[in-house]
């Protein structure tokens, strides 16, 4: 009966969806797993809703409300760094050797992770969705790649990190 429901409402999802998501700033894919989310926590707590078409019309009103309030939150930061302010040529000039063995990096980096720390650190400081429009990708699925970006970078770099360590 569930994956009926499921397999029902997908092409009414997809529609909805896409509809709200172009005013919300959204990608319509990042708006219908919000919904599927809300759908599953409806299901395991009160069971299928009574008109399912409706309520998923509803449910999508609801997450497109939502995620235009948290849009308008977003803002860019105003200033530098607070270890970048105030301080001498010297800690300008480490700050920028370090800000340049970081680009290096993540240059050797592989896949997309490249492309998508260099829109994380690019000076302009775009949205998520400017990023994950940028890299043609959804905006949901920035953290985990990006989670596993840093990962990689982690590992990359631990080594020549220690490396310059003084032993002994």
């Amino acid at each position: 009966m569930t994956h009926d429901l499921l397999t029902d409402l997908r092409p009414l999802l997809a529609a909805e969806a896409s509809a709200e998501a172009h005013a919300t700033g959204t990608e319509p894919g990042d708006l219908e797993q919000e919904v599927w989310l809300r759908l599953l926590e409806h299901l395991a707590a009160d069971g299928p809703p009574r008109d399912p078409a409706d309520w998923l019309r509803r449910a999508v009103r609801a997450e497109a409300r939502r995620a235009r309030r948290t849009t308008h939150l977003e803002r860019p930061y105003e200033t530098e760094p607070a270890d970048d302010r105030d301080r001498g040529p010297e800690h300008l000039a480490l700050a920028a050797a370090r800000r340049r063995s970081l680009r290096e990096a993540v240059r050797r980096l592989p896949g997309r992770c490249p492309r998508l720390l260099q829109a994380f650190l690019s000076s302009e400081d775009p949205t998520y969705r400017e990023i994950a429009g940028e890299l043609g990708i959804s905006q949901g699925s920035l953290g985990p790649e990006r989670s596993r970006c840093l990962g990689c970078l982690r590992r990359l770099l631990t080594p020549e990190v220690a490396a310059r360590e003084v032993r002994g």
